[in-house]
């Protein structure tokens, strides 16, 4: 078995105002020789904007960039062109290719908590890209492909999938089998198992052994799974 737990609480915390980061990966001025990527992951942000505020403007390059909006509305604009306003269950997919600015600003009716994942891509020279999609997701579904094979969305990186769960309370999934998995729980908790003691939002499972385990939720639940072949 080779499982190992993030613990929310050990994540680097940025505090500016209007906005409140955790950062699951090495970031900025936070630097742990420990935390610098999990396969092609070299980003895994969490961030809570205030009422209209956020990231102005500023250059990618180079990175394929996938939003989860957990909760609220957050306006992307970018130098593609593309302009659109994520809600709560909405995806979007930045592949920043060769060069590209954007900026992700919380929408004027109240706060907005949205997961971010920074993935190296295959061939980071492309031209720059945008899309979306909108997940239905219900307990029950098991997981629900957002990005990869069978998905609404991709990204350039051979091998790479998310799904999202939603689970009711005392409901099981099964993780992927895959070489590396990136379990995050954005919202509920998991009962304790044979893994670790019972998780919370903002934990994370990283599995490297190709096996799959299979989580319970203790409430409702949502969990956000990468898996990397």
């Amino acid at each position: 078995m080779s499982v190992e737990i993030r613990r929310g609480t050990a994540r680097f915390v940025e505090r500016e105002p209007g906005r409140l980061s955790h950062h699951g990966f090495s970031f900025g001025p936070h630097l742990d020789p420990e935390r610098l990527s999990f396969g092609p992951m070299v980003c895994h942000d969490d961030h809570v904007l205030g009422r209209g505020t956020g990231f102005e403007e500023h250059p990618h390059e180079g990175l394929e960039i996938v939003t989860w909006v957990v909760s609220g509305a957050v306006v992307h604009r970018d130098g593609t062109g593309a302009e659109e306003v994520l809600a709560a269950g909405d995806c979007g997919v930045l592949s920043a290719g060769a060069g590209v600015r954007h900026a992700e600003i919380a929408g004027p009716d109240g706060p907005a908590r949205f997961v971010q994942v920074w993935l190296r891509p295959d061939d980071p020279g492309l031209a720059p890209s945008y899309a979306r999609s909108t997940v239905a997701a219900e307990p029950g579904d098991g997981r629900v492909r957002v990005v990869g094979d069978d998905g609404p969305l991709s990204v350039g990186v051979a091998g790479a999938a998310l799904d999202v769960v939603r689970l009711g309370a005392g409901e099981t999934v099964a993780l992927p089998a895959a070489p590396r998995v990136h379990a995050f729980l954005t919202t509920g908790a998991l009962v304790r198992s044979s893994l670790a003691e019972p998780l919370a939002a903002g934990d994370a499972m990283c599995v490297t052994d190709g096996a799959s385990y299979e989580l319970t939720a203790g409430v409702p639940t949502e969990i956000l799974v990468w898996s990397f072949l």
